[in-house]
């Protein structure tokens, strides 16, 4: 007869320590569902009131959204490549897990999201939020946790309305915050601005060995290769870096070869920006103090777009599908028009 226990799972590991002492650890036992052990820790109290939690918990999210929220954040979310959209998606669906996690598949309609989003003070993010709940609602189904279609598939017009961010990086703009910067910025925002890379492949694509420049984009994987020939920052750029003694092989490093991460961009960029909207407001230029401070880093592949001949030349640039998408989000230069007479 198998032993009765007041707490099911709940695995307890003795070790020998230092001559007669015993350590004694806690486990919530996953061995059922093929997947390793949850440790709960040496303190015993604090190790039940855990498994209080795993356990008892558990039987409440079968048949709910909860079940497939935890699902695809454990077995979906780690296959995106691209980390800002996996840290951006994380972000997004502990949103969503407040609100929808507790409710049953029959119980979200389409006046329920509707209402979310009327809710939902940031606009924009509730209508990403519910696009990745939508995602998690097609995985949902393939796994036959619900049969029932996504609430708003096949309505048009239902989200938030959206309006593209408008902000033009002109030349005293950029030259402001250019010469507030470290060499590590600058050389970052000089990739950025003459390839019109995105900030996460301007970190990270590899040092040349030719006159070539190759780029494999990390959220869309297309590639693209770029002749320094061309280029009046670029080749000044790369003759330093290989000048440098580093311990890795991206383009992009800090004065003492150390790989450049998001942290440390974000972090100098806005000491600069600060520095500069500072000496701006010296010399009682408060506007452009404001316009300082209203520019992104990411605002460089804008600059990149506007820098570009045309409209064309531009979408290319950005490796956009269509010029449309270049001509909403990141081109604000006017069209040129011949006049007729």
């Amino acid at each position: 007869m198998p032993k009765i226990t007041k707490f099911p799972r709940l695995r307890v590991h003795v070790r020998k320590g230092a001559g007669p002492k015993r350590h004694t650890y806690y486990y919530y036992d996953m061995r059922p569902d093929g997947l390793p052990d949850i440790p709960l820790g040496k303190d015993y109290d604090e190790a039940v009131a855990q498994w209080k939690e795993l356990h008892e918990r558990k039987p409440r999210i079968v048949g709910r959204l909860q079940e497939a929220f935890e699902r695809w954040a454990r077995d979906e979310l780690p296959g995106y490549e691209n980390e800002e959209t996996r840290r951006s998606y994380a972000r997004q669906l502990k949103k969503i897990e407040r609100v929808f996690g507790g409710m049953v598949w029959t119980d979200v309609t389409l006046p329920e999201l509707y209402q979310y989003l009327q809710l939902r003070k940031g606009k924009t993010q509730g209508n990403r939020e519910l696009s990745v709940m939508s995602i998690v609602w097609g995985k949902a189904r393939l796994w036959g946790m619900t049969k029932l279609p996504w609430p708003a598939a096949g309505v048009k017009n239902w989200k938030n309305p959206e309006t593209a961010r408008e902000f033009e990086v002109t030349d005293p703009l950029f030259d402001a915050v250019y010469h507030q910067a470290d060499q590590m910025l600058r050389d970052c925002m000089d990739i950025s601005t003459a390839t019109g890379m995105r900030l996460t492949d301007a970190r990270t694509v590899l040092l040349p060995a030719d006159n070539i420049l190759h780029l494999k984009a990390g959220k869309t994987n297309k590639g693209a290769d770029f002749d320094l020939a061309l280029s009046q920052v670029l080749p000044e750029l790369i003759q330093r870096r290989r000048s440098i003694k580093a311990d890795h092989l991206m383009l992009l490093s800090t004065s003492t070869g150390r790989r450049v991460t998001a942290g440390m961009l974000r972090t100098s960029w806005d000491a600069a920006r600060e520095r500069a909207a500072v000496v701006a407001k010296i010399w009682n230029a408060d506007d452009f103090a404001r316009e300082i401070q209203a520019m992104y880093l990411r605002d460089m592949r804008k600059r990149a777009a506007n820098l570009a001949s045309d409209l064309e030349e531009a979408s290319k640039l950005l490796q956009h599908s269509s010029t449309k998408l270049t001509e909403v989000h990141y081109r604000q230069q006017p069209v040129r028009l011949k006049p007729v007479r």
